[in-house]
């Protein structure tokens, strides 16, 4: 049963993941790559990408917090907040690449946090081996789509191209760590709905 004090950490959680500058432990993979140059259509393509990117990362926090929120063991619920803490750091990596970039981020994106929560919330209700099968769906869709970033980005923008390629080692880490921890296969109709709706908003942040 949540407590009050735990619902009050985990709306500020929420208002600081949406609002506030996220930190970041590890060095800005791009730290030591210069910029390239590049046109103004391929700076707006890498800006967008990156800014689903970041929304995406929104969605991932959102989702562990959720999971956390109602994770039956403890051991499952501190890997969720250490993989959450990773998730912010990609916040920090994605949002300071779009402006750099001359972008914006996502103006949809506390409503993509929102429902993330109440998803995440509701995957941890079904019990733990679920919960991580969620996870771990989750975490290789989140990889494809890197990958596929990847192989669209402007070949010269070696800066986008190195947060990317972290990102996608990060995700393959939270991915192996669920399976490893006892994760669920999910039927195939759920990994189905997971990537339409996948699909649903990486079309929708690029433009807005």
């Amino acid at each position: 049963m949540l407590n009050l004090d735990r619902l009050i950490i985990e709306f500020d959680k929420g208002l600081r993941t949406l609002l506030a500058k996220a930190p970041t432990a590890r060095p800005y993979p791009d730290a030591d790559i210069p910029d390239a140059a590049m046109s103004e259509a391929e700076k707006k393509h890498a800006a967008a990408l990156m800014r689903i990117n970041h929304t995406g990362e929104i969605c991932a926090q959102a989702l562990y917090q959720g999971q956390a929120l109602t994770a039956k063991d403890p051991a499952v619920e501190a890997k969720l907040n250490h993989a959450a803490w990773e998730e912010t750091e990609h916040l920090a990596w994605t949002s300071h690449r779009v402006y750099e970039l001359g972008g914006r981020l996502s103006l949809l994106n506390p409503i993509w946090y929102t429902s993330s929560l109440a998803l995440g919330a509701l995957a941890g209700a079904l019990g733990d081996k679920w919960n991580l099968g969620f996870l771990a769906e989750t975490e290789r869709q989140v990889g494809s789509h890197l990958q596929h970033h990847l192989d669209t980005l402007p070949q010269q923008d070696a800066k986008s191209r190195a947060i990317a390629q972290q990102m996608y080692v990060d995700e393959v880490g939270h991915s192996d760590m669920a399976v490893e921890l006892g994760a669920a296969e999910l039927p195939l109709p759920v990994k189905l709905a997971m990537r339409g709706m996948s699909k649903v908003m990486t079309k929708t942040v690029y433009w807005v």
